[in-house]
């Protein structure tokens, strides 16, 4: 096995994994894969979650990465607790009693170079050593779930951290789903699921796409930037009701599937992350520039069909600025 390539077999999903009745129903859904360790990610979201009475938060895997510290590591779990908390390639991989040769689990595509693999390996490593250290954690990140479906206004909604198929897989990322045939393959899989969408995360690029029996929203990364010069997360919120400060959304049915902005203290987030992943660091390599907001993405190269950007580029670049 490929440490940071390969997925180990205990990845796939089972084929039932989404038949399943609704864990719970409720009018507005919160769904935010890739935290990563940002405290104040996780501060803003809670503010957010709160100011909507019956909203409810699912956490959608790798809600760390970059907390190698201890302290901070067992904040962001206090404040995943009394919220459903899947189990993303971080958590599994970190939840291990044996090392499953899997390294950061995230099971790159070769289009990734092999040095950010690598990097990613390394903090990987780094994170082990600090669940080792904080008695009971890793038994508490194992016995997480990996896949949920809940009810969002009477509609069934899948929630996994990579695609329908594995836990890590990249068949929810953008250049997968701009392909004809794997677009047919998902329409058909939410017919025969009984889905009408689909939230997922991991491959670190938002990507919203509606076809004809059920709606793909990829967050991206709630933890960190996703748009040129921005310097916030994304969340995806599922709802009743439309969001006014949504950035682009579809609407299925009565439901109205959005990406929001998540802004963060930017300074208080960067000042944590320069303490645990000085210059030099893997972590700062691989992620430092686009944490400040050096992605080439705008929000429109997220969208791929049936979704419309609701800000004009004006309000766009105010959330920018913030």
């Amino acid at each position: 096995m490929r440490a940071g390539r390969d997925c180990p077999l205990d990845y796939r999903l089972r084929r039932e994994a989404f038949a399943a009745e609704p864990l719970f129903a409720c009018d507005t859904l919160y769904v935010a894969g890739g935290l990563y360790g940002n405290r104040q990610a996780l501060a803003a979201l809670q503010q957010r979650v709160a100011s909507e009475p019956g909203a409810r938060l699912v956490f959608n895997g790798d809600a760390h990465w970059f907390d190698a510290d201890a302290a901070i590591f067992q904040q962001i779990e206090q404040g995943l607790a009394g919220h459903l908390a899947l189990r993303g390639n971080v958590e599994t991989e970190l939840g291990r009693a044996d090392d499953s040769g899997a390294g950061c689990g995230c099971a790159y595509p070769m289009s990734v170079d092999e040095a950010v693999v690598e990097r990613s390996n390394a903090i990987q490593q780094q994170l082990k050593r600090t669940v080792h250290g904080i008695p009971g954690m890793a038994q508490c990140l194992a016995t997480r779930p990996c896949t949920a479906v809940v009810s969002v206004a009477g509609q069934r909604v899948a929630i996994s951290h990579g695609d329908e198929q594995s836990l890590a897989g990249w068949s929810c990322s953008r250049e997968s789903l701009c392909e004809t045939a794997r677009q047919h393959e998902l329409d058909q899989w939410f017919a025969a699921q009984n889905i009408q969408v689909l939230a997922t995360s991991h491959t670190c690029a938002a990507v919203a796409l509606n076809l004809t029996h059920g709606a793909l929203i990829n967050n991206g990364a709630a933890g960190m930037s996703n748009f040129a010069g921005g310097r916030y997360g994304l969340v995806s919120r599922i709802a009743r009701t439309p969001h006014p400060a949504a950035l682009y959304r579809a609407e299925r049915d009565g439901v109205f599937i959005e990406a929001l902005a998540l802004n963060y203290d930017h300074d208080a987030f960067l000042a944590d992350f320069d303490r645990q992943w000085p210059a030099g660091s893997p972590a700062a390599l691989s992620y430092r520039s686009r944490i400040l907001g050096a992605v080439a993405d705008q929000p429109q190269h997220a969208l791929l069909a049936g979704f419309s950007l609701c800000h004009s580029l004006c309000a766009l670049e105010a959330l920018t600025d913030e």
